[in-house]
């Protein structure tokens, strides 16, 4: 049998106001990559980690680990479409033969340089142009606390 679980007003609130928030971002954010003529943002937060880790290279498990817009079920296959267009390059492990290690192309890396300006357009039109610094950071300070809860994956039944 169920427990019946309230979640009070603000809170509620929030949460709905982050789901919708979240999904009006993203598409508007896809819209605005694809009229440019650019990939999806999947492979944008594909290509970033593997541009920011040394080498320019990540194990496949470290790379899912670094992606947020994608499950690490879909990883895969967006891992060959983006192979598939010389964006990355796959190899074994040089530490380990039973791991994979991704590697970012020269073609990655101009990819990347190409959608930023595109992607950092979107977020301000669509993001910063909406909110004070004083909103964006008590937004920052709020998420970090909720990812920080969650990542340690404690609750706290009294709410």
């Amino acid at each position: 049998m169920a427990t019946k679980v309230e979640i009070r007003e603000p809170y509620l609130d929030a949460w709905r106001a982050y789901l919708n928030s979240h999904a009006v971002l993203i598409r508007r954010i896809e819209e605005t990559l694809a009229t440019a003529g650019l990939p999806p943002l999947s492979w944008y937060d594909v290509l970033w980690p593997l541009y920011r880790a040394p080498d320019r290279t990540l194990r496949m498990g470290e790379l899912a680990a670094s992606v947020v817009t994608i499950s690490r079920s879909g990883l895969t296959r967006l891992v060959d479409r983006i192979e598939a267009a010389g964006l990355l390059r796959r190899q074994a492990s040089t530490t380990d033969r039973r791991g994979t290690e991704v590697m970012l192309t020269r073609e990655g890396a101009a990819m990347l340089r190409r959608m930023w300006p595109v992607y950092a357009t979107a977020i301000r039109r669509w993001f910063v142009d909406a909110l004070s610094e004083e909103e964006a950071a008590a937004i920052r300070d709020a998420l970090s606390q909720v990812h920080a809860h969650a990542r340690r994956g404690t609750t706290d039944a009294t709410r």
